[in-house]
């Protein structure tokens, strides 16, 4: 499985590109296994620390940045970033895009939020124009 999903961010992600990552990086693997990983992906990563990530994942120095929470305005759309789903979230009533995992696409989202979790979009990474497409808006291709 390992494999496969490193086979398949790397077909999504390109060595130039920013992702995000939205946590549970690397459940129970020892520094080195992080290390090694993250050497063989694709992009500049951040990490935005889940339940399961432990010091291991957040210790390693492959990362661009580790948090628990960010806010980002890409292309002009404002996107509130944190492994856990926010039932109100900032900028929310002007359309700010609340992205997480950590529900593995079982909690039935509100509007404008966005489970991104690998299990959600076929164990790979997601463009944020394929997420704005089910939010009725368009944008040139990012990766996140």
């Amino acid at each position: 499985m390992h494999e496969a999903m490193v086979e398949r961010w790397n077909a999504v992600v390109q060595p130039g590109d920013e992702v995000w990552h939205l946590g549970d990086f690397a459940v129970r693997r020892s520094a080195q296994q992080v290390q090694s990983l993250l050497e063989v992906l694709n992009g500049h990563k951040h990490l935005l620390v889940g339940n399961n990530d432990d010091v291991a994942v957040t210790g390693c120095g492959a990362w661009q940045s580790v948090q628990t929470y960010a806010e980002l305005v890409l292309d002009g759309v404002r996107l509130v970033l944190c492994h856990y789903p926010f039932r109100t979230w900032r900028g929310m009533a002007r359309g700010a895009i609340d992205l997480h995992g950590h529900s593995h696409g079982k909690l039935k989202p509100l509007p404008h939020q966005f489970d991104v979790g690998v299990d959600v979009w076929g164990f790979r990474p997601v463009h944020l124009a394929e997420v704005l497409a089910k939010d009725g808006r368009s944008l040139a291709p990012r990766r996140l």
